[in-house]
């Protein structure tokens, strides 16, 4: 439904000083991190280096360091209510991101607020969730399948992550493609999945975008040698805040993808655990490096041969 309390039609328009509109709003939902690297910190400075605004919903905390996780606090669910509706009253936001909130409680209260904001995208992030209780794990995903993949216009999640929750009973000789593993999000209403981190030989990994019935953009990086944190909730906020701002899918996807790559390749040690995506590395003043081929590409317009895409929203097919 539209803003509830939408501004007379004759509020003038915000813009920015300089004349030009002001930035898109993107809402995301996110547990906070205390050790910056994943959840509500990812988030927001991806966000805003995608030239986004940022509407931070927090859903409850982590305990954890750069190493690993050890707990989570989740926020009651009208706290995380009570957040989302009173911006959205006050803001038109152009996309939604859901990464993890912590409880079914919590995934029923988003799920119902994304209901009545129809119109806008929802792009969901499924991280990986070992590091928590089996029965909470279940619990967790079957609610996401259940009240949030029928809203999801784009779900992004690691390739071994979504395999086990989308197909546990897989039982082909070789790994799903992205392909069968888009066709198990479509079950429950995905018309988009992004699968990450798929092996391919010689250290490298693919990325690919897919729907049931085709493959819509792959790209292939050479894998790191390293263990980093936070680099899922980073793709996924970069894409998102790309939508807001009126990239098609495929090129959303690109950029956000090559924004990823940059951000592990400038990563840093901030602890004695694992790397964290330096998403800020745009931002440094190195003036040696503006004109080589890395700065090209990072500052790269989209490509123009990658056709349209009309982006559906989060409507629910149930």
């Amino acid at each position: 439904m539209a803003n509830p309390n939408p501004p007379p039609p004759d509020a003038p328009q915000i813009e920015a000083e300089d004349g030009e509109t002001a930035p898109a709003c993107v809402m995301a939902f996110n547990a906070n991190d205390p050790s910056g690297a994943g959840g509500l910190t990812a988030d927001v400075t991806a966000i805003t280096s995608a030239g986004a605004h940022a509407l931070a919903v927090v859903t409850g905390a982590y305990v954890r360091d750069t190493a690993e996780i050890f707990d989570h606090i989740s926020f009651d669910e009208e706290a995380v209510t009570e957040q989302a509706r009173t911006a959205l009253e006050d803001m038109p936001v152009s996309a939604i991101k859901v990464g993890f909130v912590g409880n079914p409680e919590n995934i029923s209260a988003i799920a119902e607020i994304a209901s009545d904001y129809a119109d806008v995208p929802l792009i969901a992030y499924m991280p990986n969730l070992s590091w928590w209780d089996e029965e909470a794990i279940d619990n967790y995903l079957d609610a996401f399948r259940e009240l949030l993949l029928p809203q999801t216009t784009v779900l992004v999640g690691n390739h071994s992550s979504l395999w086990r929750w989308l197909l546990p009973d897989w039982a082909g000789d070789k790994s799903p493609s992205a392909r069968d593993i888009a066709k198990a999000a479509a079950e429950s209403g995905v018309p988009y999945t992004l699968v990450t981190g798929i092996p391919l030989p010689e250290q490298f990994i693919d990325n690919v975008l897919a729907t049931p019935q085709a493959v819509l953009y792959s790209e292939k990086f050479e894998r790191f040698e390293a263990v980093f944190a936070g680099a899922g909730d980073t793709l996924t906020a970069a894409i998102t805040a790309l939508l807001a701002n009126g990239h098609n899918l495929q090129a959303a996807t690109s950029e956000a993808l090559t924004y990823l790559d940059h951000s592990l390749d400038a990563g840093f040690h901030p602890g004695m655990g694992n790397i964290v995506p330096d998403r800020l590395f745009w931002a440094q003043t190195d003036t040696d490096d503006t004109d080589d081929e890395d700065g090209e590409a990072a500052n790269a317009e989209p490509d123009p041969s990658l056709p349209s895409f009309e982006l559906p929203t989060n409507g629910t097919k149930h």
